[in-house]
C-alpha cells in the first residue's frame, strides 16, 4: 500500500435527476467518475472542489453540503482518502478547455450509471450517489479549515 495516502475530492451535482459526470481515460480505458481530483498545496478542500469540477467539466459550481469521507485502496495498492461534496451547477463556460484525458462532461441518469457498472472508475462512483440518494447530507462546517 502506498503511503501518504493520496486526498482527493469529488462532486455529486444533479440536475433534472441527471449527474454531471466525467468521461475519462484511467489505466487504458474509458471509465465514469464524478468530477474529481487531488487537493493541490495551500488549497481547502472545498476550493478544491470547485476547482476541480471546473477544470473537468467547464462548469462552475457552489458546494451545499459534505457527502462524506471515503477511504479507498485501488486495484494498484494505492490508497485514497476522498472528501466528497455535494454542489450545485451554477453556469457552463462553453469556452473553458478541460483537463489533459478527460474526453467529455455529460449528464447521466443513476439508472444509466448503474447499468454501466463495469464502466465505472471505482465503486465509489455509485455509492456516493445511493448516499445522495438516500439524503445523506452534512454541513459544511463540518470539515474545519482552521490553520
Amino acid at each position: 500500500m502506498t503511503w501518504p495516502p493520496h486526498i482527493t475530492v469529488a462532486c455529486i451535482i444533479e440536475q433534472n435527476r441527471r449527474f454531471l459526470m466525467v468521461e475519462e481515460m484511467s489505466q487504458g480505458r474509458l471509465v465514469y467518475n464524478q468530477p474529481a481530483g487531488h487537493l493541490e498545496p495551500g488549497e481547502t478542500l472545498q476550493q478544491a472542489a470547485v476547482r476541480e469540477a471546473y477544470e473537468e467539466t467547464g462548469w462552475h459550481v457552489q458546494p451545499s453540503h459534505v457527502l462524506g469521507v471515503s477511504k479507498y485502496r485501488a486495484p494498484n495498492d494505492t490508497l485514497y482518502y476522498r472528501t466528497t461534496f455535494i454542489a450545485t451547477a451554477i453556469k457552463q463556460d462553453p469556452e473553458a478547455v478541460l483537463d489533459d484525458g478527460i474526453e467529455q462532461a455529460l449528464w447521466l441518469s443513476y439508472d444509466q450509471l448503474r447499468d454501466n457498472i463495469e464502466k465505472l472508475r471505482s465503486p465509489l462512483v455509485l455509492k456516493n450517489i445511493e448516499q445522495y440518494l438516500a439524503g445523506q447530507r452534512f454541513p459544511l462546517t463540518l470539515i474545519d479549515d482552521h490553520e
